[in-house]
């Protein structure tokens, strides 16, 4: 029997790029870099007018592009609800970052990486400066990139029980750090989000990059965000 709300064609296409096959893939990949362990974490990608989401409880290797939500973004009604699935719980957090910042897709990680520095920091936001990858992250308000003696400063907020009560604490840090293009989340991970789903992938595996270089600094003695002289 045909399943309401099924509407196959908006998931099934042949070309590698679409959205749906682009979220099996890319799951794939983070799985296998240790992000994605379980079935935590995820990744959301607009384009054009629609939302493609992946569900909730399904172990991110395995998804297939059968198991996608589709949601019409501008009235936030879903096109296509998988029967016996869940949206992910992530959705209205992928959301904030799709409708506060303009992004073409969003990416949650459970990096053990992302975690640690969240745990070697008291305060409300990680940094790290004069590291060679912070080039790679977007500074929205020159238009460009930081740069080498830059600081980058992440925020982060504090865990919740359920997922979808960090909405509101991370549409504030959204706000109130808006050179950000990722939030750290307390012994949970980090939520990282780009102008499309290829520059959201580059920032996430270079930050990843960051939080494992940084953890290890700390376990050298050294201070990630330290200053350091320039060469004569």
């Amino acid at each position: 029997m045909a399943q309401e709300n099924n509407h196959e064609e908006l998931v099934l296409s042949e070309d590698p790029n679409h959205p749906a096959n682009l979220i099996c893939s890319l799951c794939k990949n983070f799985y296998s870099l240790g992000w994605v362990t379980g079935t935590g974490g995820g990744i959301s990608i607009r384009h054009d007018s629609n939302v493609y989401l992946a569900p909730s409880g399904v172990q991110k290797e395995r998804i297939n592009p059968q198991d996608i939500f589709v949601m019409d973004f501008p009235t936030k009604s879903y096109l296509r609800r998988p029967p016996s699935l869940k949206p992910s719980a992530c959705t209205p957090l992928f959301m904030a970052s799709f409708t506060k910042r303009g992004a073409g897709a969003c990416i949650h990680t459970h990096s053990q990486a992302a975690v640690l520095c969240t745990l070697l920091t008291k305060g409300s936001t990680w940094s790290i400066a004069n590291i060679e990858q912070i080039k790679a992250i977007p500074r929205p308000s020159t238009g460009g990139y930081y740069g080498f003696f830059d600081k980058l400063v992440i925020p982060i907020i504090e865990n919740t029980a359920h997922e979808e009560d960090l909405t509101e604490s991370l549409e504030k840090a959204i706000d109130e750090y808006p050179d950000t293009c990722a939030v750290l989340v307390r012994r949970h991970g980090v939520y990282v989000w780009g102008d499309t789903v290829w520059k959201a992938k580059t920032q996430a595996e270079s930050l990843d990059y960051l939080f494992q270089l940084a953890v290890e600094m700390v376990k050298l003695g050294m201070e990630p965000a330290g200053p350091i002289t320039p060469a004569e």
